[in-house]
């Protein structure tokens, strides 16, 4: 989901007892019509957090009958996708021939490398009712080495992902290995995504990455000296042996990996060269990438640009 998100953010204050928290960014919520999207990364202190450039948490959002997730066919490059839904269902097509609802626990992966187009939609019996939709949208950058690789796209479904209980917490390693236990979705470089689901008074300790960041999808947790609210995103200092607490029932997701070399982002575009994304954007503006079959009429235009006439030139 593609929607810009204002952000404040708070620079841990050493002097203060913070040492596990370097930064703290609080999101204030966009509704777009009854839809609230909070976007952590980037924001303008913090661009990435290992190989993760992107992370949208979408919803709850309740939807009428005929209302819901419509997002048009639109393109990336050098770059994965990563979608996983708490709550309800969106049916993804690409340019591949790919059609795959994911459902709640699923894990979508879509590796764009050298262009892929796709679109976010919903299948027609679930928006004829009454539904509800809360999920995250995240994006990976591809090492340079891959970022022009074939397009492909990964189904995981709920059963395949581990799931691990540490000392009473009940966790899900989505992407790399924690707690002994490794998911089987593809990574590029090394790569963490983990939630975990705490009861108030519950601790987890927080496995180690070159770099790492919590983000708090439900309730307020305290990692060190540092409140952390519903909604809110804790980068961390590569300190071993951080632990985080609940101080109420809390749904936690931790992301982070390998430091990547800087990302240039524009619109739906990410690359390791500035000229690439130009690149993609005016093969977008002259219609080259390929087609979605069976959704192959409407698109997102580039912004600020008119949209192509159906068969213009």
């Amino acid at each position: 989901m593609n929607t810009p998100s204002e952000h404040l953010e708070s620079e841990c204050d050493y002097g203060s007892g913070c040492p596990a928290v370097t930064l703290l960014i609080k999101p204030r919520d966009r509704d777009l019509g009854g839809f609230s999207v909070r976007r952590m990364l980037p924001s303008g202190k913090l661009g990435k957090v290992g190989p993760w450039i992107f992370f949208d948490h979408m919803g709850p959002a309740e939807f009428a009958a005929g209302k819901g997730i419509n997002v048009r066919p639109h393109p990336h490059i050098n770059l994965a996708t990563v979608s996983y839904l708490f709550e309800g269902e969106i049916l993804h097509r690409d340019s591949l021939g790919t059609e795959m609802a994911i459902h709640p626990g699923d894990i979508n992966l879509m590796v764009a490398g050298r262009g892929i187009v796709h679109s976010e939609r919903e299948r027609p019996e679930v928006n004829a009712s009454h539904h509800r939709l809360h999920g995250l949208q995240l994006w990976l950058a591809l090492p340079e080495a891959d970022e022009e690789i074939d397009p492909a796209f990964y189904h995981y479904p709920a059963r395949d992902i581990p799931q691990v209980d540490v000392a009473g917490v009940p966790a899900r390693v989505m992407m790399g290995s924690a707690f002994g236990v490794t998911s089987p979705v593809k990574t590029f470089a090394e790569t963490l995504y983990f939630e975990a689901r705490l009861k108030a008074a519950q601790s987890i300790p927080l496995p180690e990455a070159e770099e790492r960041a919590v983000y708090v999808i439900q309730g307020q947790v305290t990692i060190g000296d540092t409140l952390v609210p519903e909604h809110a995103m804790a980068a961390l200092s590569a300190k071993a042996g951080i632990v985080l607490r609940a101080d109420s029932d809390a749904i936690i997701a931790l992301v982070g990996g390998a430091a990547m070399s800087h990302r240039y982002l524009e619109w739906n575009f990410a690359s390791s060269r500035k000229e690439r994304i130009e690149q993609a954007k005016d093969d977008w503006r002259e219609d080259r990438f390929p087609k979605v079959p069976g959704d192959d009429i409407e698109f997102i235009p580039l912004p600020g640009e008119q949209v192509r006439e159906q068969g213009e030139d």
